[in-house]
């Protein structure tokens, strides 16, 4: 039994598995495409091998003996292993199983990342896919750790944009989310002045959304809003709003989620007669940097949506 596991093969294990189900070494051969004198051959090979019978043979076929059955037992779950593993690894090579992370800034997430996802998960069911929503700073970050295989993002002043592959832009157009009752909320546009008065939750200080947002403040000369809640998270500012006069400018894509149907409750989307207009994101992955097939997959799908976004003007 010295290194039997070394010498005992694959084919060897296949074999004793069709014997063990059939009954017969005539047709177990034919299962293998073998004929009957190999399969013949290779039975006694395997049992000169580890030193015991596995099979009894008799007129109408062949039984197995104690220490067959339990070969035969244990090749079909080692063969089954097998099988599933090679299946699994298949899957994988192929892009339609592993793990695949993502890294957006909201808009972005909510336009392009999930249907990619949705679309993905329709051959890859099994498929490990995670996706962040943060700022731009944080994903770049992320990014460079190798957190993320490819981010929906800006690069950051002070960031060598050399380092990176960054594949088509995409602008974001700001909207405004108020609850329906809202004094401002009577389906026309509204001019930037006309928001100045009230309550606003807003990102913080210096992210590209702030800075468009004071910058259009700035351009007409009107002063800053007083009263600000600072916020990155979307619940956050929901609740806020659903009590609240506040005012929350956010992304077009966000807007139209929360904003339209059965999901947008009391809250409802406001548009300004002059948009405000927040500088690109881009689809952007690190340069030599190798990422396994789904991943690949989940990008190349995010970059055709991106491009006919961009062909339409949509």
């Amino acid at each position: 039994m010295l290194n039997l596991t070394n010498r005992l093969q694959i084919k060897d294990l296949r074999l004793i598995q069709a014997i063990h189900e059939t009954g017969q070494l005539a047709l177990a051969a034919e299962r293998l495409s073998m004929t009957q004198p190999a399969a013949s051959r290779m039975l006694a090979s395997i049992e000169r091998l580890i030193d015991a019978r596995i099979f009894v043979r008799h007129p109408k076929g062949m039984t197995p003996t104690p220490v067959g059955d339990t070969l035969a037992r244990n090749a079909m779950g080692l063969l089954n292993g097998l099988d599933q593993t090679l299946q699994e690894a298949h899957a994988v090579g192929s892009g339609r199983a592993g793990t695949a992370r993502v890294g957006s800034v909201t808009g972005g997430a909510v336009a392009f990342v999930v249907p990619a996802v949705q679309e993905l998960k329709k051959t890859a069911a099994g498929a490990d896919i995670h996706v962040d929503v943060a700022p731009s700073d944080v994903l770049i970050d992320g990014l460079l750790k190798s957190e993320y295989d490819f981010v929906l993002s800006r690069i950051p002043a002070g960031t060598d944009a050399r380092q990176f592959s960054i594949r088509r832009g995409r602008v974001e157009v700001i909207r405004f989310l108020v609850r329906r009752d809202h004094p401002l909320a009577h389906g026309r546009q509204v001019g930037l002045r006309e928001m100045a008065g009230y309550e606003w939750v807003i990102q913080a200080p210096h992210t590209p959304m702030r800075r468009a947002v004071e910058e259009a403040f700035l351009a007409e000369d009107i002063p800053l809003p007083d009263e600000i809640v600072n916020t990155t998270s979307l619940l956050v500012m929901i609740a806020y709003l659903a009590s609240s006069d506040a005012i929350a400018p956010i992304s077009r894509e966000v807007a139209d989620l929360f904003g339209t149907g059965a999901a947008a409750g009391n809250l409802t989307a406001i548009d300004l007669r002059e948009p405000i207009i927040i500088n690109p994101y881009y689809l952007i992955t690190r340069k030599n940097q190798i990422i396994n097939p789904l991943a690949s997959r989940l990008h190349d799908l995010v970059l055709d949506a991106l491009t006919v976004d961009k062909e339409t003007g949509l």
